[in-house]
This record gives structure tokens, C-alpha cells and sequence, in this order.
């Protein structure tokens, strides 16, 4: 099984910045692709960017331009860089794995708030 550090949550203004990061650990050698899930108060979670392999980056429901997904393969480092922050950004961010298999695992999440 693959454990997750996550970091980069906190606090910002509206208009802010945030990078978060994952760095994964364990049985990494099956993992076919890393993202980003999101969870508002009160909305179920879903995928905002996510990048294979390749370097290959899907931004599925991450708003447009403000969102950039990065990964360092030999880091097993995971980046998701968020610029002009909104209110509406506010909510859990959680690490997210897809297996070769097809199966996912999440992490733990990292809170980010977005409010004057």
C-alpha cells in the first residue's frame, strides 16, 4: 500500500497562493497516475487535476488557469499550484492515487481555506 504525506493547506486571502504537495511512500511501483481530489463544505469530492507518468496533466473540474498540477517521478512528489484564490476554493484537497489496476486510495487531506 502506497501512505501519503500531504501539505500546503492553510489559511489565504482571496487572490492568494497556495502550493500543496504529496509526497508518497511505500508500494509505489504500480501507480499510474497522481492527482488532486477537492471537497467543499457540503458537496461530494471530485477529481480537480490529475498527471500520468508521462507528465500528461488533466484538470477535470480545476478552474481554468489558476491551477497547474506538477510531479517529480523520482521524488514521488506531487504539486498542485493555486494561484488567484477564491472563496469557493475552500474545502479539503485530498492526495489521490490510480493503480495500474484501476484501483484509488486517497489521503488523509489538507484543509485550505479561502477567506478575508
Amino acid at each position: 500500500q502506497v501512505q501519503f504525506v500531504e501539505s500546503g493547506g492553510g489559511l489565504v486571502q482571496p487572490g492568494g497562493s497556495l502550493r500543496l504537495s504529496c509526497v508518497a511512500s511505500g508500494n509505489i511501483s504500480s501507480i499510474f497516475a497522481m492527482g488532486w481530489y477537492r471537497q467543499p463544505p457540503g458537496k461530494p469530492r471530485e477529481l480537480a487535476a490529475a498527471i500520468r507518468l508521462g507528465g500528461v496533466a488533466n484538470y477535470p473540474t480545476a478552474p481554468k488557469g489558476r491551477f497547474t498540477i506538477s510531479r517529480d517521478n523520482e521524488k514521488n512528489t506531487l504539486s498542485l499550484q493555486m494561484d488567484n484564490l477564491k472563496p469557493e476554493d475552500t474545502g479539503v484537497s485530498y492526495c489521490y492515487v490510480l493503480w495500474a489496476d484501476c484501483d484509488r486510495t486517497w489521503g488523509k487531506g489538507t484543509r485550505v481555506t479561502v477567506s478575508s
